[in-house]
């Protein structure tokens, strides 16, 4: 009977995660998904060995590199899983942590605090750039119509009318 319950809860969790993520829409279950899973956390897992002996080296803290890199991972990745629906799993990049480590601080003589402290500033940057970005996205009708046109626009538009030339392509190819 303990059987039988356990394979009943099983089936309802699958069918939860069906519906939370759209897996069948996808044309995958729950089994492939969990495989993905734990192939990307074994690919992915060495850095979270590496990534503090390549930092240290900078002179921050291995042990807490080792807890910031966990957690970095795991929220980044819940996320894109969680909010955004979206197979991905994040986690820090070892190419920008060595050239963290070994040439702005190593070679150009910067403490760690310093360098991180740029980081935290490109962070905001981006984070600024891609919010603009955004917003001239939803501004372009009103920038064309003012007659200002930047690459943004210009690329936007050029999208916009492939769309609509493949939608008029699709819904005219039944008629003659």
């Amino acid at each position: 009977m303990a059987k039988r319950a356990n394979t009943k809860s099983e089936a309802s969790l699958a069918a939860a995660l069906d519906r939370y993520f759209g897996l069948a829409q996808q044309g995958t279950d729950v089994r492939t998904e969990f495989i993905a899973g734990v192939t990307t956390f074994l690919t992915m897992v060495y850095i979270i060995f590496v990534n503090p002996i390549i930092l240290g080296k900078a002179g921050m803290d291995q042990g807490a590199v080792f807890v910031a890199t966990c957690v970095a991972a795991a929220v980044s990745t819940m996320v894109m899983a969680l909010y955004a629906n979206y197979p991905i799993a994040l986690a820090p990049g070892m190419g920008i942590n060595a050239f963290f480590a070994f040439t702005v601080v190593l070679t150009y003589k910067y403490t760690w605090q310093q360098a991180l402290a740029a980081v935290f500033c490109s962070g905001v940057l981006f984070c600024a750039s891609s919010r603009m970005m955004n917003e001239s996205f939803s501004v372009r009708p009103r920038m064309k119509a003012r007659g200002i046109t930047s690459m943004t626009s210009l690329t936007m538009n050029r999208f916009t009318c492939s769309k609509s030339i493949m939608s008029c392509r699709a819904s005219n190819s039944g008629r003659r």
